[in-house]
């Protein structure tokens, strides 16, 4: 009798154990279980941990809730200004119902990439090649707008959609570089008519100040010369009228002895300070020309007839 017992306790743990073995599951933490018994769908879905469901009758399905990074592959497709392009992206989802996921679609992974295709390829004919090279952000919206509204209705919910790389023909990237290069060369252009423009106001200024003061011309030329003849070269051009030279000869003159003061005639004015330095300076740019003027060049100077003025040869022949 006691061994009957014994063995038939040792049958129902075996029996036991079997059906233990048979009905416990395991749900990990980023999975959630769907149980169908019998073929029908249970209402509750089975949390992470551990669970039991009846052998034999009821049926476990796992089911990922973890965001999938589904790679779309490059789609050909013309752009609304008739460019032909390759564009290919990156969709991020989750499954947010698991019910939904297995009941409502057969495999929701496909049905989601083949959403991707087929919005992607219709962004593209929607869309500028300015907007798909410069606006992707408002572009990657649209694109999980379209994607995620038939989604929704299979328990998945796109996070983000972004636009990886937009691919072009070899000639629009050959015209795209030269209106680049022509956009660059413009732009320089109008820099230097800039330049250009503001050193022509400078310049009539200057010029403008000169014809106000005579003597600041001469001045300006003197002081060329001074720096051209300090330099020791073989070779002296010099950028100046004859008729400088001649003033400068003139220069060196000795002034005639003024006739005496009577006692009516008034006595002239002592010279100023900037006269004396005028003087001065026009002694030592003499120095500097006669030490860099060969000789034989100064003769021939000398030689030049001095140009007469045409109001001087009226003003002669109405004399005579």
């Amino acid at each position: 009798m006691v061994e009957e017992l014994v063995t038939a306790g040792a049958a129902l743990a075996s029996a036991g154990a079997v059906y233990l073995m048979a009905a416990a599951r395991v749900v990990k933490q980023y999975e959630r279980g769907v149980v169908f018994r019998l073929g029908r769908l249970r209402p509750q879905e089975r949390g992470p941990g551990f669970t039991l469901i009846v052998p034999f009758v009821d049926r476990l399905h796992k089911v990922n809730l973890q965001i999938v990074t589904l790679p779309v592959p490059a789609q050909e497709g013309i752009t609304r200004d008739n460019v032909t392009v390759r564009v290919d992206a990156v969709v991020y989802f989750k499954v947010v119902d698991a019910a939904d996921a297995l009941v409502e679609v057969e495999d929701y992974r496909f049905a989601v990439s083949q959403m991707a295709q087929t919005s992607l390829r219709s962004i593209i004919g929607k869309s500028d090649l300015d907007d798909l090279l410069s606006n992707r952000e408002k572009l990657n919206q649209g694109l999980e707008l379209m994607i995620d509204s038939p989604a929704v209705g299979w328990g998945v919910h796109v996070d983000r959609v972004e636009i990886k790389d937009v691919s072009l023909p070899e000639t629009m990237k050959r015209s795209m570089a030269r209106q680049a290069e022509a956009d660059r060369e413009r732009r320089a252009r109008i820099i230097n008519a800039d330049a250009e423009l503001q050193a022509s106001k400078k310049l009539a200024e200057a010029a403008q100040q000169m014809e106000d003061t005579p003597s600041a011309l001469q001045l300006r030329l003197l002081q060329t010369v001074v720096a051209v003849a300090a330099e020791k070269n073989s070779t002296l051009v010099l950028p100046f009228p004859v008729e400088l030279l001649r003033f400068l000869e003139r220069a060196q003159q000795p002034v005639p002895t003024p006739a005496p003061e009577t006692p009516r005639a008034a006595r002239p004015a002592r010279p100023t300070a900037e006269a004396v330095e005028a003087m001065e300076a026009v002694q030592a740019v003499t120095e500097a020309v006669r030490g860099a003027v060969p000789e034989t060049v100064r003769e021939q100077l000398r030689a030049v007839p001095p140009r007469v003025e045409p109001d001087s040869e009226e003003s002669n022949s109405s004399h005579d």
